[in-house]
């Protein structure tokens, strides 16, 4: 299906532009144990509804960002800016996907 995803640099644009990196998880910390790097690399909510998503758009700023997506409607709610954190008001950078 497609859709526009409003890119928070360009402004929207076809979802063929944009790359899917996946759910925002935050990040076991370096000595976590491996069950929770396992399930940080393997395991996805997979959640029907409102879903904190990584998108990259490599056909134009090349930049990651954040999506709020309903997974069931492919409707986006809103993006912002990855230096913006991922509830988009600013704050610690996550590691990107």
């Amino acid at each position: 299906m497609s859709f526009l995803i409003p890119c928070p640099h360009c402004g929207p644009r076809s979802v063929y532009e944009f790359r899917y990196g996946g759910e925002y998880k935050k990040r076991p910390r370096p000595d976590a144990p491996e069950s929770e790097w396992t399930r940080y690399n393997f395991l996805q909510a997979n959640a029907a509804g409102e879903q904190k998503e990584w998108w990259f758009h490599r056909d134009d700023c090349r930049a990651w960002f954040f999506a709020d997506r309903d997974t069931v409607s492919n409707r986006v709610l809103r993006t912002y800016r990855a230096e913006e954190g991922p509830g988009g008001a600013g704050g610690e950078v996550p590691d990107s996907p």
